[in-house]
């Protein structure tokens, strides 16, 4: 479904578009546009006072041992930063998080519910798994969900295509970036 409206209170959650994630290998070249259409959304959010959350991945869930990267991986003292294009300003909300979802084992939640959020607005990668995990956690939370297509992106094109066009449309409403900034500007 496309997208129809933005709330009164929107928020937008970048998923780990950080510096450690961006530097592994395997990105594609469509990811410099992804981190320009969320750097774009995130410029227009703070400028109208709404909240940026900006979500990184340190790890693995602590406890989890069936399923993890390898053991003798050390981050870089930078791995969790936002990208430059991203750099947090002051009232961002800064995520980190170690399960799939931005909402699990964080204060995610929590802090939409203090800023008075209704709607969440989704960009970032893996778009299978972070950005679709945090979509599918902040649908049973109930909020409405907007999905910025062209600001996420996957390693693998095909859970890519599957996310966006079998799974996002169950979960919420799917635009693109000058879609949502369209919208955004009726919202005081």
């Amino acid at each position: 479904m496309t997208l129809s409206t933005v709330d009164a209170k929107p928020a937008l959650v970048v998923i780990d578009l950080q510096k450690g994630i961006l530097a592994m290998p395997g990105g594609d070249d469509g990811l410099k546009q992804v981190i320009q259409h969320a750097a774009e959304l995130a410029a227009a959010f703070r400028s109208r006072g709404l909240p940026v959350a900006l979500v990184s991945i340190l790890g693995d869930a602590p406890g989890r041992t069936d399923v993890s990267g390898p053991a003798d991986f050390t981050p870089q003292p930078d791995f969790a930063d936002p990208v430059d294009e991203l750099a947090p300003q002051q009232g961002d909300i800064r995520v980190l998080r170690q399960r799939w979802s931005a909402f699990g084992g964080t204060t995610l939640h929590d802090d939409l519910q203090q800023a008075g959020v209704t709607q969440v607005v989704l960009a970032g990668v893996a778009t299978s798994i972070g950005v679709e995990s945090s979509a599918r956690t902040a649908h049973e939370h109930g909020y409405n969900v907007v999905l910025a297509t062209d600001a996420m992106t996957d390693m693998n094109p095909g859970a890519h295509h599957n996310s966006i066009h079998n799974i996002f449309p169950r979960l919420g409403e799917t635009a693109t970036t000058t879609e949502i900034l369209a919208k955004l500007q009726h919202t005081r």
